[in-house]
């Protein structure tokens, strides 16, 4: 079930997501280009764990993360927990 733009603010907002398109968004910095590369292998493993799979883009030191329910055309309650899951990775 897609959730409406005040929930994902409420939930999302203060950790630096932005909601947009029909998907939430959030770029992360690394000091090094393969810091990079381990944070992205492990959002994959959170993401077959849950088999909700985000768009992710990696360039120098920077990866950029996008989450929408492609099936559903839009935000999820399963797109929110991944986000948070991705968050808690980079404490």
């Amino acid at each position: 079930m897609l959730i409406s733009k005040d929930e994902i603010s409420k939930s999302l907002s203060s950790k630096g997501w932005i909601y947009a398109n029909n998907n939430i968004s959030k770029s992360f910095e690394f000091a090094t280009y393969m810091e990079g590369i381990k944070f992205v292998k492990e959002i994959a493993e959170i993401a077959e764990r849950n088999n909700h799979h985000p768009e992710i883009t990696i360039g120098w030191c920077r990866v950029n993360i996008n989450i929408t329910s492609h099936q559903l055309g839009g935000v999820t309650t399963k797109c929110i927990n991944l986000a948070i899951e991705i968050d808690m990775l980079k404490v």
